[in-house]
C-alpha cells in the first residue's frame, strides 16, 4: 500500500502553536503543540544541567562571547542569543543536527525518494534502519494530525502498517532511551487517538487507524549503525496525558481562589467551596477515614479515586512505619 502524502504546510501563530479550523468551523484558533502539552510530565533536571555545562565550556572557549555578555549583560534576548552561540561552539548541538539529518534521510528513503551520497557514517545508520524496518510499511509520513478533545496538534513520524496486519504510531528516536520515555509513551498515545487534518480546507481526514494500546520506537541512535524496533505502552501514556491535563487545569486557577491578604480592612477572605473528594482522600489522617470516604459517597466513586485512596493509605501506613 502507497503512503498518504501529508498535505499543506500548518499555519502557525507567533509562538510556534499550530493555527487549526475547529471542528465545527470558523476562523483558525491555536491548538497546543503535543510535545509541549506532554512536557508537564518531562524531568528537565539533567537538561537543564548539561545546558549550564554546554554554555560554561562555550564560553570558555570563546572571547568574543565573553565580551557579548559584558556588553550585553541587560538585554535578556541577547543573552539567549549568546547562550545558544555557546552551547553550539561547545558542540552540544551536533547530536541534534545529525538526529534532524537521519529523520530527513530515513522520511526521503520511506517516501521512495532517492536519497543520494552519504557519508559512511551516516549510509550504515541508514542501512541499519531498512533492515530493521522491512516489516513496516509506511500509510502516513509526517501527516499532521489533531486531538480536538484536549486541543493538541502534532506530526507523528510514521503510522505504519505491521507485519500482524494492524497500524501504529512509529516514532523515529535517535538519542537515548533511558530518559524522557514516558514522555515518548504519551506523545504517541495523543497521535494514535488523533485524526489526520489538512491545512488547506481546514477538514478532518478519514481516521488513520492505529491502534491505541501500543506503538513502535524505531531506535537509530546517531552514529552507531544500529537500529531496535520497541513496542511502547500506549495506554500507560494516556494516563499520563490525563495527568498533564490535570498539571494545565490548575495552572489556569486564578490567583484569588489560592491567595487572600490576612486581616486589615483590605483583607479579603478566599471564596468558600467544597472541598473535592481527592482533596478530601489526601486530607484524610488514616486510613480508616479514607474508607469511611468511600462508604459515603460510593455513588460518586470512580477508578480514579479508588487508586488515589491506594496510594494515600500506603503513604500513611509508610509514615507509620518511619521512627
Amino acid at each position: 500500500m502507497k503512503f498518504v502524502a501529508p498535505g499543506t504546510e500548518i499555519p502557525r501563530d507567533d509562538w510556534g502553536r499550530p493555527l487549526v479550523v475547529p471542528i465545527d468551523g470558523g476562523d483558525p484558533v491555536p491548538y497546543t503543540r503535543c510535545t509541549t502539552y506532554v512536557g508537564a510530565i518531562e524531568d528537565t533536571y539533567k537538561l537543564g544541567r548539561w545546558q549550564q555545562r554546554m554554555v560554561a565550556v562555550g564560553l570558555a572557549d570563546r572571547r568574543d562571547l565573553q565580551l557579548a555578555v559584558a556588553a550585553h549583560r541587560e538585554d535578556t534576548q541577547r543573552l539567549d542569543a549568546i547562550c545558544e552561540n555557546a552551547i553550539e561552539a561547545a558542540r552540544g548541538r551536533s547530536a541534534a543536527t545529525m538526529g534532524t539529518a537521519l529523520h530527513a534521510i530515513t522520511e526521503t528513503h520511506d517516501r521512495g525518494d532517492p536519497v543520494g551520497v552519504l557519508p559512511d557514517e551516516a549510509q550504515r545508520d541508514l542501512d541499519a534502519y531498512i533492515a530493521a524496518t522491512t516489516e513496516l510499511k509506511p500509510i502516513h509520513i509526517e501527516q499532521f494530525c489533531v486531538l480536538d478533545l484536549l486541543k493538541i496538534g502534532g506530526t507523528p513520524d510514521r503510522i505504519v502498517r505491521y507485519s500482524d496486519g494492524k497500524r501504529y504510531v512509529a516514532d523515529l528516536k535517535t538519542g537515548k532511551l533511558d530518559y524522557g520515555y514516558m514522555k515518548i509513551a504519551a506523545q504517541l498515545a495523543v497521535y494514535a487517538r488523533s485524526r489526520p487534518y489538512d491545512a488547506a480546507t481546514g477538514k478532518r481526514l478519514d481516521p488513520h487507524g492505529a491502534e491505541t494500546d501500543r506503538g513502535i520506537v524505531i531506535h537509530l541512535p546517531a552514529g552507531e549503525g544500529v537500529c531496535t524496533l520497541w513496542w511502547i505502552d500506549l495506554l500507560q501514556g494516556w494516563e499520563v496525558v490525563r495527568l498533564c491535563r490535570g498539571v494545565r487545569d490548575k495552572r489556569d486557577v486564578p490567583k484569588r481562589a489560592v491567595l487572600s491578604k490576612i486581616g486589615g480592612p483590605n483583607g479579603v477572605p478566599l471564596p468558600t467551596r467544597e472541598p473535592s473528594l481527592a482533596e478530601l482522600i489526601v486530607a484524610s489522617k488514616t486510613p480508616d477515614a479514607v474508607r469511611e470516604l468511600w462508604r459515603r459517597h460510593t455513588s460518586d466513586w470512580n477508578d480514579e479515586l479508588t487508586q488515589l485512596a491506594k496510594d494515600h493509605i500506603a503513604e500513611l501506613a509508610e509514615q507509620g512505619a518511619r521512627p
